[in-house]
């Protein structure tokens, strides 16, 4: 008696350990510094390599600064800081591809030094594995083996693709600008959709630009525009699933003033980094149960996970909040402009039917003080929920990116600040299916040769035709052609005739 196996693909996607570390930076600033009034940070991988074991990737972390000089002028500066970092693992394998996420959790200012200052920056890495693993399952064309098949659904992982794009926007100011002090930039990728070997992506990109006019006075505001671009992929189709999401490459992102006789234009540029991910989804047929006419079988199971991909949802709600400043801050007598902008996602969850995002938005108020006519700031956070509905399973993985825009403080009394904005969120969930197959079948001892010429089975109401013909080892046919007026499964406890012919 012979099996054949047939051996099949499945995606799993793994988590990769979560874990938090600081790097150090020492940004030259080009004079000397009296105090940094806004930090915005951003950071992205720049290349990875996958092998047994470990993946050991390097990436940026970009910062812009914001800060009165010693002779009084309030100027900004932009600075890269490269960093290397690794997850180790046993199930990562050498050519499975490595989705790497990186959060900013916070940064300290550790001290200012002539032009010279050191920032320490908590990042948090996590993401995900994923490859194909390769499962087997058997079937057999002998004539005593009788087989069970059932259709399952399985996904495979197609391939990964990634793209730069510039997206390019104008601000059209009537009056004189001075100098543009600060853009921060962020993008939120809102769709992902398949096609025949290509993956189509669409978002939009949020930049807000801060600028001092020719009347001294600090104005500010935000530029949207959308982005639609195709990503190929060989291999996928419309009924494909895919995921996808966006990055800014902030040391890259230009905001240039062009002047005309009408006024001028502030003209931005934001180049995107986009990565998207294609699955295919298809029945396979394979073998649930067996037995045979003539011989017991060993057989050995196995159960695996498969990872199913749902289509990217998008949250938005408003975020609005407090903040009283300590007694030893001078007070708030007017607001100058807000920097550092962003928003943690520091939970997410899935309970009942809905989704439950929590995190902090974050900003840097600049603001004045008419007592010694001096510019101070202070940080604000803000603790957030989002909720909505959600229609997936529970216990699957949640990655969430956000984003915050249309951000103003307002000032009561000298002493209270108070935040709102508005906050956008883009869910990627990914969830395992268990599924159960024979992977092996081993013929044993032979079955004695039944000695007699009929036999009576008694049956059980509810009882299975294939359950009842695996207990006495006969085909399934020979029950039916012999028990001509019984129904199955049996709707009463029933006495089947069964008659063998004698060698």
């Amino acid at each position: 008696m012979a099996f054949e196996t047939n051996n099949f693909n499945v995606a799993k996607k793994y988590c990769l350990a979560k874990s938090d570390f600081s790097v150090e930076c020492n940004v030259n600033t080009g004079e000397n510094v009296l105090k940094v009034l806004s930090v915005s940070l951003g950071s992205h991988v720049a290349n990875s390599e996958t092998l047994n074991g470990v993946i050991n990737y390097s990436g940026n972390l970009d910062i812009k600064l914001v800060f009165l000089s010693e002779d009084g002028q309030l100027n900004t500066v932009c600075f890269t800081c490269p960093f290397s970092s690794k997850f180790e693992g046993e199930n990562i394998e050498n050519g499975s591809f490595a989705e790497i996420k990186l959060k900013i959790i916070d940064y300290n200012i550790d001290s200012i030094n002539g032009d010279n200052v050191k920032i320490v920056v908590n990042i948090e890495q996590f993401g995900f594995v994923i490859q194909n693993q390769e499962m087997r399952s058997i079937t057999s064309s002998d004539d005593d083996v009788c087989l069970k098949n059932d259709d399952i659904k399985i996904v495979k992982f197609i391939g990964h693709a990634s793209e730069n794009v510039e997206v390019a926007s104008e601000i059209n100011i009537r009056e004189k600008v001075k100098k543009i002090i600060l853009s921060e930039s962020s993008v939120l990728v809102k769709a992902v959709e398949s096609g025949m070997n290509f993956v189509t992506m669409s978002g939009e990109v949020f930049t807000k630009v801060i600028f001092l006019n020719d009347n001294d006075k600090f104005e500010s505001g935000y530029v949207y525009d959308t982005f639609k671009e195709e990503l190929e992929i060989d291999g996928i189709t419309r009924d494909s699933l895919v995921s996808g999401a966006g990055e800014v490459c902030q040391e890259n992102v230009t905001a240039e003033l062009v002047e005309d006789e009408k006024g001028c234009k502030i003209v931005v540029k934001v180049p995107i980094e986009l990565h998207a991910d294609a699955y295919s989804e298809e029945n396979l047929s394979v073998v649930q149960d067996l037995y045979s006419t003539k011989n017991d079988i060993k057989v050995t199971t196995e159960s695996f996970e498969n990872s199913y991909v749902c289509p990217l949802e998008v949250v938005e709600g408003k975020i609005e909040g407090s903040l009283v400043l300590d007694e030893d801050k001078p007070r708030v007598d007017k607001i100058l402009f807000n920097g550092g902008n962003s928003v943690i996602v520091t939970n997410s969850y899935i309970n009942d039917g809905e989704i439950f995002i929590e995190g902090i938005a974050k900003t840097t108020v600049i603001y004045l003080n008419d007592e010694d006519n001096a510019l101070y700031s202070a940080q604000i956070d803000v603790p957030f929920t989002l909720s909505d509905k959600f229609l997936y399973p529970e216990g699957g993985t949640l990655v969430v990116d956000a984003v915050v825009d249309d951000v103003d403080v307002a000032v009561k009394k000298g002493r209270e600040l108070f935040y709102d904005a508005k906050i956008k969120a883009s869910v990627s969930y990914c969830y395992d299916k268990l599924s159960g197959i024979i992977t092996e079948a081993i013929k044993t001892e032979e079955y004695p040769p039944k000695d007699y010429a009929m036999e009576v089975v008694f049956a059980h109401s509810g009882q299975e035709l294939w359950e009842i013909a695996k207990s006495v080892k006969v085909k399934e046919e020979q029950i039916v052609s012999q028990n001509a007026d019984v129904t199955f499964p049996l709707t009463d406890d029933t006495s089947l005739l069964l008659f063998y012919q004698r060698v």
